[in-house]
């Protein structure tokens, strides 16, 4: 069975075709933003995402779940964060870089950027 793919219409080049961006595409772009803020460790996932990675299989949209509604972007987030740095302050950077890449790289209008919390990463920590 074929794994269903949602795709969105996000322009019509009139006559020329028509530009359609996958929901996983969306997924990963919140994804690679978020690791690129300080004080984000990793995404979180669920069972499955874990066993992925620890196979060696990178699945970039780990963590993260977009609804796109009419052309306007839910993004739920799952993130790991390093111990010591300050959850509002890191989160809020996560909303606004994810906001930022999609709505650039997509178009897409960025309703709202959910960010939770699921583990803190004691790792850098042990080394000190």
């Amino acid at each position: 069975m074929a794994e269903k793919r949602i795709t969105y219409k996000i322009q019509d080049l009139g006559g020329i075709g028509e530009v359609q961006i996958a929901d996983e595409v969306v997924a990963i772009i919140a994804g690679l933003a978020a690791t690129e803020v300080e004080g984000v460790a990793s995404m979180a996932g669920n069972i499955t995402n874990e066993l992925v990675s620890k196979l060696g299989m990178k699945n970039l949209s780990k963590g993260v779940k977009v609804t796109v509604l009419e052309g306007v972007v839910t993004v739920e987030l799952n993130l790991n964060i390093e111990y010591g740095k300050n959850i509002l302050e890191t989160s809020k950077k996560v909303q606004e870089k994810v906001k930022s890449s999609i709505e650039n790289m997509t178009g897409l209008e960025v309703a709202d950027v959910n960010i939770h919390i699921a583990s803190v990463d004691m790792e850098n920590e042990k080394g000190k």
